[in-house]
């Protein structure tokens, strides 16, 4: 049964619609912005005062609004240094070549020139909302001449562009901002978390969004990460590894037989054994996989006779296939400190099917080990 809503209700959540968000942003970052913008637009009407002959003005209108876009939302893909002056400039020249070449009245000549600017800009890649201004005001002086598309409008705006590479990235900000951003590679030994969701997942929500998105793709990527372990933080509370590892560790060495390391498998329905030296550090990982591994499963057929034969020891003191742990652990292994939030490997064991971490402690010793079963008993729980 539905209840209906009330007028008074309607017109409230109207007025809620309407009532614009919070800016997330300080105020140091609106002073840099209005620092900015007054910088560029002085730079730009100075550079071509001096350029310009007479006659001419020295500043475009739409050069407002592309300011407020170049200084104040530089990451965006409608503020990048191709949509700012071709935007502008093509959008110019579509405004101009209606005024040549349609007779309708200036009305109608408005309506098609923004149209068909902001069909142009979507083609080549350009979308700058002043643009629109821009091919607008061409109709609306009535521009015939097609030189007033580069002088004064695209020489505004590359002078813009240039003012806003200059003081974004004196003022802490990346302008450009590459809109196809590659992953960096990781630094040699860091222990990062990887991300939940690939390029494709995320360029398969795009597309069924079909919108313009006025977030760089790689900025968007980092802001769902963040706030997806955001929210893992927030339900897990301050848990650490330490917390809910489980400890004490069944351990191998370096030269434990083959068959004695199957058999703790076995026994004890795990499905890794960690490696250590004498001192308890960690100097490698067994799984069942390893064993498979070595074992040549990948052919099923004669796969039990062919595992049996890998764990019986040979006889003579010289063997062409493994005798011991150490001949097919694996030497990487990706550990994690007792101190650190359990919130930070959520997406670790999420994204690339880890079952378990090894939990180390003082001078790197083993102490415990984190599967995904003691982490699901912790998302159940909470904090």
């Amino acid at each position: 049964m539905t209840t209906a809503v009330s007028l008074p209700d309607r017109v409230l959540a109207l007025l809620n619609a309407l009532r614009p968000a919070p800016q997330a942003v300080n105020a140091r970052e609106r002073l840099r912005v209005v620092v900015g913008a007054c910088l560029g637009l002085l730079l730009a009407g100075l550079l071509s005062q001096l350029t310009m002959g007479p006659g001419l003005p020295w500043l475009v209108a739409p050069l407002g609004a592309s300011a407020v876009l170049v200084f104040g939302v530089p990451a965006s893909p409608l503020a990048q240094p191709w949509a700012a002056v071709g935007g502008n400039t093509l959008s110019a020249l579509v405004g101009i070549a209606c005024m040549n070449w349609l007779p309708l009245p200036p009305v109608a000549v408005a309506a098609i020139a923004v149209a068909l600017a902001i069909g142009v800009m979507f083609t080549l890649r350009c979308l700058h909302p002043p643009g629109g201004a821009a091919s607008l005001l061409m109709v609306l002086t009535a521009t015939h001449d097609w030189h007033f598309a580069f002088v004064p409008v695209a020489l505004n705006s590359v002078l813009l562009v240039l003012a806003g590479m200059a003081y974004n990235t004196l003022t802490g900000r990346r302008y450009p901002h590459a809109q196809n951003v590659t992953p960096a590679p990781a630094a040699p030994g860091a222990t990062l978390a990887p991300p939940r969701f690939g390029d494709a997942e995320l360029d398969a929500v795009l597309a069924r969004y079909n919108q313009v998105l006025d977030v760089p793709r790689d900025d968007l990527a980092d802001l769902l990460h963040e706030a997806e372990l955001l929210s893992y933080r927030n339900r897990l509370g301050g848990l650490r590894c330490t917390d809910i590892m489980s400890a004490p560790v069944i351990t191998v060495e370096f030269g434990t037989p083959l068959a004695e390391a199957w058999a703790l498998l076995q026994q004890h329905r795990i499905k890794a054994l960690p490696v250590v030296d004498r001192v308890q550090r960690i100097v490698g990982i067994v799984t069942r996989a390893d064993f498979m591994r070595a074992a040549d499963a990948e052919q099923r057929e004669g796969l039990a006779g062919r595992l049996q034969a890998l764990l019986k020891p040979s006889p003579a003191t010289h063997s062409t296939k493994p005798e011991v742990v150490g001949q097919i652990m694996s030497r990487q292994v990706r550990v994690a400190s007792a101190e650190r939030a359990i919130a930070e490997l959520v997406p670790l064991f999420s994204a690339t099917g880890h079952h378990h971490i090894p939990i180390v402690g003082e001078q790197a010793r083993l102490v415990g080990i984190l599967t995904q079963s003691d982490l699901v008993k912790a998302l159940s729980h909470g904090p």
